[in-house]
């Protein structure tokens, strides 16, 4: 594989291989076998295959949030340099690179950054729009390869292309799972061990909560999973949606579930002093 820190550097790898079409993953490091399977799908559908590490400090609502992210390079490129070939290239630019001037850009998703996570972390949604829409301008990629651990995050970059005009093509791929069920998350390795232990909490409860459609209302499941939640030491619900996928409008009944749309039940925990997303879909048939 091969490596590049500046667009200069990425455009020279480019111009020696002529290769099409390019798949690309952008990450922000400290990898886990989620991003690694991305990777073995884009390999997969892709002659070659950019992933770039950069830890976007736009998305970041919170600065501590953004000094205490794991960083862990030698271990993500020991990672990548198992299951990327000798075409595919790692891009690992520095803040300058991306952000040769501040970007003052604004983008507007309606409802979908409004809710759920758009509450918690006010203008994430538009520091991820804004990094994301800059490196789809700098690799200029024909493929891009998202995790659907991050399902608000899914749907807001795909109105984004739509609402840009780009021709790359989002690829969902399915969220990635511990032995107990936990997301696979790079602010995993930051839980507590007792904590960790614990974990495994979240994923059991929204899959009971999944199962509870056919005879409950909606306001019955989210009590279930917020009261199931809660009683684990440690661990504090933020919220429960069972959401769209196109809109992201919360259930408030079962009445208004509309036919041929799919629907997720997604959560955000605070385990200890980390934040913790999932999601799993939801079926009313």
């Amino acid at each position: 594989m091969k490596r590049a820190s500046t667009i200069a550097e990425l455009y020279d790898h480019f111009a020696k291989m002529h290769l099409s079409p390019t798949g690309f993953i952008p990450t922000m490091g400290a990898l886990h076998d989620g991003h690694i399977s991305l990777v073995n799908t884009a390999v997969s559908s892709c002659p070659i295959v950019v992933v770039s590490i950069f830890v976007n400090p736009a998305q970041f609502n919170n600065k501590e949030d953004f000094k205490n992210y794991p960083r862990t390079i030698d271990k993500d490129l020991d990672l990548l340099g198992k299951v990327m070939r000798e075409n595919d290239i790692i891009f690992i630019p520095g803040v300058h690179e991306i952000y040769p001037k501040e970007d003052n850009r604004i983008f507007r998703f309606g409802n979908l950054d409004k809710v759920m996570e758009g509450l918690h972390r006010p203008n994430h949604f538009n520091g991820v729009a804004q990094v994301v829409s800059r490196l789809f301008d700098i690799v200029k990629p024909d493929m891009a390869f998202f995790g659907q651990k991050d399902f608000q995050q899914l749907t807001i970059i795909k109105e984004l292309v739509r609402q840009t005009g780009n021709v790359v093509k989002i690829i969902g791929c399915p969220i990635i799972r511990e032995s107990d069920g936990l997301a696979m998350s790079s602010r995993n390795q930051l839980l507590e061990p007792d904590i960790r232990k614990k974990a495994g909490i979240i994923f059991r409860t929204i899959s009971e909560a999944a199962a509870m459609t056919a005879n409950n209302e909606i306001t019955i499941i989210n009590e279930f999973v917020k009261n199931s939640i809660n009683r684990v030491d440690g661990f504090t619900i933020e919220y429960f949606e069972i959401v769209d996928d196109v809109e992201l409008i919360p259930l408030v009944s079962k009445s208004d579930v509309r036919k041929g749309m799919k629907y997720f039940g997604c959560i955000a925990v605070k385990a200890g002093k980390i934040r913790l997303i999932d999601n799993i879909e939801i079926s009313f048939h």
